[in-house]
């Protein structure tokens, strides 16, 4: 009676309105328009106008206008969907029939439709794993200054924005800045940057007027995505030319760096442009193009996170405490790297009020990070699309995109960004059944720069490390000379004014000798630095970050249920190809003799492409049973890497409907991981420490793998032969007494780092269809995480002799050089290693989210994420890093037309401080309460919609992770014109 009643009003509302849908006709084809309403009248923005049983679809513009060209034969079926509103359908006899289209309020997303769980067409209630989706209203109502913030507000994710243009998301853990473990898609293209090795979606990917919606899906993903996939992925959907047409522009005008700030209040600016068109239902383009520019986020935390309690520090030197901390190790500072071990000197012989004292370890003054970084950043994004129909349901297209941007993102150092491309081609035929699909990425960092052996270079160009140790250590001595010798006293000032007397004559910043120097360092090529320390280092070391790449990847699947009936059966398969230029300081020719890997040959370049491939095959079965109340999944997944075994993915999944509004699932994945590009044959010559990858053939020659010790070992050896008393001091024989400390790394050939996962959820609607209930709980195994572990290699020495322990004794000292006390060394390689965890992991995790349509429009949301690492028995080879706070959550309330065109949104969001652990930076990143706001006004008889809006709207200044920048208010206007031009206006 219930569905009787509604269906009647219904009826009574189409009845009362006014003839809306108009018929014309065109060369066999005809065109349908008409104006689709809400149950208050309002325009009905984004509906989706469907043929049933065909993709022949259109999309209404912002005045809730659409048109439709078909060449379908009557009769047929209209079908129309709107986000948050009752499908309707209308049996259309006639195209001249009086028909007026109204759409009612219905449950929460109970019809919503999904692709990205299962690489089919689903219903988002029923969908075998947890996902998200972002509409195009839900977009346009977030209050974040543009759609790719909106992702924040999503369950379960975690945002770390490397750049105003960089911004990385992350679920479920073991988050960094270039996370190689979440997959970002857009219209299927994977988006991780291939050398780089950080995903760019919201760099190059849609313009803000041509994205249609967002999936995400948080956790494991690999059985239908592959090895990249094993956190989550996002899936970017673009707007189809064929539905949705017209010109469209947008302009945001904004401010940041308010209020306290060094920069003082800057512009920033995007504007948009959009233009789709499509001839007879058979041809169809669209254009897009967008540009931002501003000023960028800057990372100007003054934190020591070697502070002088640490071994790696001073512990014997309380009066080197805070301020006059002289192993001082910034976040956001460069060539001061006191706790990794570089850039700094070991001053002997220190007597302090007629005591003698251990040795003194200094670091090197070091240059901060917004002094080596222009703030100001660009983005520009054109892309464009030919797509023509075959037949009806068969769609064949071609998009090319570019993409240009600066930034700043982080990867083992800060990389800055310097007109940075990337270019994708695609090709795709898409049926009713099957997909097939190739693209291509090209890659070419531009004028792009690693700030640290920037800033190590600096200074090295004013004195290597040994001759400013020993300016030092004259200075200091003098200064005792003249004040009576040191003491507790005046220790800290001697100590200032033997570095001042050290750093005398070296660039400083916003001078034009730093500003020429520092441009002729970042283009150089080699990141190789100027000092004594490196046995035929070149004259002057470079930064300059030059990787020029090409990615080509072909996929396809095909939907088999209709041929095979018993069940429903997917299957596909794709393979990619890796194509990489040796740049002879990232990426080299390994054919080439180890001594010759970074010298070009006659003709300027490095040797043979570097190719890195990957192959991989699919199948998924689904089955209903009980009147469609149980759905069984279940899918395998093969991938093979020619330098590993293959590896077999399967997922198992069921989801159990109590009825329409009650769907409870349970899901077991199984996934693989393989070595990224960066990651497998990386091979950068980066000065003190060359970071190498996890292929076990680079370590021919070099000997990391069995003839090592650890870092943290040398460390605490260097600790403990530095602290012994008077002369006994950082001599040999101190050493060989403490042998004992050092540990061999023994590292083994890397394999695949694997993830078992089990999760279980619901999705609910109550409260008579005004309350959405969406609940998850993962627990996670990872069995051989892939990471970085930073050992040294006696050169000419095995590790164990007692040549070896003397090599890593001083390790700041110059090799081959002897004293009265230290036999000659021929010194230490240093490796940061790409290897496997010894240990294995274990996460578990829930979310919960909840939205409440309370009284009219007006909606009340909010989230909350529970993430949790289990503490580990045994120590491991490297840090893990989790980098996730254990309880973050966000709550949002608002109105999309709280009066007649006009709406709101606010969000608060939150999150737990927690430990943030990286091989540049580690410490902890504060608790964060930001407010976002926006309050949007259309005129629909303009095609105008303007917005004010506010992210951070208090401006609290936060960091999203260790050695990130610091984020404050972004307070911005913008002004959308969408639909001009359409054939609603002609």
């Amino acid at each position: 009676m219930k569905i009787f009643t509604n269906s009647l009003k219904v009826i009574v509302l189409l009845l009362t309105l006014i003839p809306a849908v108009s018929y014309a006709q065109l060369n066999g084809s005809y065109i349908l328009s008409g104006k689709v309403n809400d149950d208050h009248g309002q325009p009905l923005v984004g509906t989706t106008v469907t043929i049933k049983g065909t993709t022949n679809k259109a999309a209404t513009d912002s005045t809730g206008k659409f048109s439709l060209t078909t060449s379908a034969k009557l009769p047929y079926t209209l079908v129309f969907t709107a986000v948050g509103f009752q499908s309707q359908e209308f049996y259309i006899k006639n195209a001249n029939s009086a028909l007026n289209i109204q759409l009612t309020t219905q449950s929460l997303l109970i019809n919503e439709v999904v692709v990205t769980a299962s690489r089919k067409e689903e219903k988002l209630m029923r969908s075998p794993v947890a996902i998200e989706k972002l509409s195009i209203n839900a977009l346009k109502q977030s209050p974040g200054p543009s759609f790719y913030d909106a992702l924040e507000n999503v369950k379960g994710v975690q945002m770390t924005t490397t750049s105003i243009t960089l911004k990385v998301p992350n679920t479920r853990g073991f988050n960094s800045p270039n996370n190689f473990r979440f997959m970002q898609l857009v219209d299927g293209v994977d988006m991780q940057s291939a050398t780089l090795g950080v995903p760019l979606g919201n760099a190059i990917g849609p313009t803000e007027l041509d994205i249609a919606s967002i999936e995400i899906t948080p956790g494991a993903a690999a059985a239908l995505y592959g090895t990249n996939a094993i956190n989550g992925l996002s899936n970017l959907f673009t707007k189809d030319p064929f539905k949705y047409q017209g010109l469209s522009f947008y302009h945001r005008q904004g401010l940041n760096h308010v209020g306290n700030d060094a920069l003082g209040a800057s512009s920033l600016t995007e504007d948009a442009l959009r233009f789709a068109k499509a001839f007879n239902d058979k041809f169809a383009f669209k254009v897009n193009f967008s540009y931002l520019q501003g000023t960028d986020w800057q990372s100007n935390t003054i934190k020591d996170q070697n502070p002088q309690n640490l071994k790696t520090a001073n512990p014997a030197y309380p009066e080197l405490s805070g301020a006059s901390n002289a192993a001082y190790d910034g976040w956001n500072k460069y060539g001061d790297d006191a706790l990794a071990g570089s850039n700094t000197v070991v001053v002997k012989g220190i007597v302090v009020d007629g005591v003698a004292r251990p040795n003194l370890t200094v670091a090197r003054t070091g240059y901060n990070e917004i002094d080596l970084v222009d703030p100001k950043v660009s983005n520009l994004k054109v892309d464009g699309t030919l797509a023509y129909k075959i037949t009806p349901n068969t769609v064949l297209s071609y998009t090319y995109r570019y993409g240009r941007m600066d930034g700043v993102f982080q990867r083992g150092n800060k990389i800055s960004l310097d007109g940075a491309t990337v270019q994708n081609h695609k090709v795709e035929l898409k049926g009713k059944d099957f997909l097939v699909r190739a693209y291509e990425s090209i890659e070419n960092t531009g004028n792009s720069f690693n700030v640290k052996p920037l800033a190590d270079n600096l200074d090295l160009n004013h004195a290597s490390n040994s001759a400013w140790g020993t300016i030092f250590k004259n200075a200091l001595t003098a200064y005792g000379n003249a004040n009576g010798g040191l003491t507790s006293a005046n220790l800290a000032a001697a100590e200032q004014a033997a570095r001042k007397a050290a750093d005398a004559g070296r660039v400083e910043p916003g001078t034009p000798e730093f500003n020429a120097l520092r441009k002729t360092i970042i283009g150089i090529n080699n990141w190789d630095i100027k000092s004594s320390l490196i046995p035929d280092a070149p004259a002057t070391g470079g930064a300059a970050l030059v990787q020029k790449s090409h990615m080509f990847n072909a996929e396809a699947q095909w939907d088999l249920s209709s041929k095979v009936k018993v069940v429903d059966l997917l299957a596909g398969g794709d393979v990619r190809v890796y194509s990489i230029i040796p740049d002879g300081n990232n990426f080299v020719d390994f054919s080439r003799p180890i001594a010759d890997r970074n010298t070009p040959l006659t003709d300027g370049s490095f040797g043979k492409n570097v190719i890195y491939k990957k192959y991989g095959a699919f199948t998924q079965v689904t089955k209903t049973f009980f009147d469609n109340k149980l759905k069984l999944f279940g899918s395998i997944r093969w991938d093979y890497n020619p330098y590993f075994d293959p590896k077999f993915t399967p997922r198992l999944a069921a989801v159990y409907t109590v009825n329409e509004n009650h769907n409870f699932r349970f899901t077991f994945q199984n996934g693989y991981r393989f070595p990224s590009l960066f990651e497998a044959l990386s091979y950068v010559n980066n000065g003190r420490v060359k970071r190498v990858g996890s292929l076990p053939f680079i370590n021919d020659g070099l000997g990391y793998l069995g003839n090592s010790y650890t870092q943290s070992s040398v460390t605490a050896f260097n600790a403990a032969v530095n602290a012994a008393p008077g002369s006994a001091s950082g001599t040999d024989a101190t050493a060989l007494a403490n042998r004992n400390l050092l540990k061999v790394a023994d590292l083994p050939p890397a394999r695949p780092e694997q993830i078992t996962s089990y999760e279980i959820g619901y999705k609910g609607i109550v409260a008579n269809n005004k309350v959405f209930i969406d609940i998850d709980a993962y627990t996670n195994r990872y069995d051989g995480f892939l990471g970085q572990v930073q050992v040294f290699v006696p050169n000419g020495a095995t590790v164990g002799s007692d040549a070896a322990v003397l090599s890593m004794l001083d390790i700041n000292r110059d090799p081959t050089t002897g004293s009265a006390t230290n036999a000659p060394s021929q010194g230490q390689s240093r490796y940061r290693v790409y290897t496997n965890a010894k240990n294995i992991y274990h996460n578990y995790g829930s979310s919960a989210g909840l939205t409440y349509n309370f009284y009219k429009r007006y909606t009340i949301s909010g989230n909350v994420s529970f993430n949790k690492l289990k503490a580990q028995t045994a120590s491991d080879i490297f840090v893990t890093g989790f980098n996730t706070p254990e309880w973050s959550g966000n709550v949002s309330f608002g109105n999309r037309e709280v009066a007649k065109n006009l709406g709101f949104n606010i969000v608060y969001k939150w999150q737990e401080s927690f430990l943030w652990e990286s091989p540049l930076v580690t410490g902890t990143v504060p608790a964060i309460g930001t407010l976002d706001a926006q309050v949007t006004y259309r005129v629909p008889v303009y095609y105008a919609t303007f917005k004010l809006g506010a992210s951070n709207i208090f401006n609290k200044r936060y960091i999203q992770y260790a050695g990130g920048p610091t984020i404050g208010g972004l307070y911005y206007v913008s002004v959308t014109l969408d639909g001009l031009l359409s054939k609603q206006q002609q």
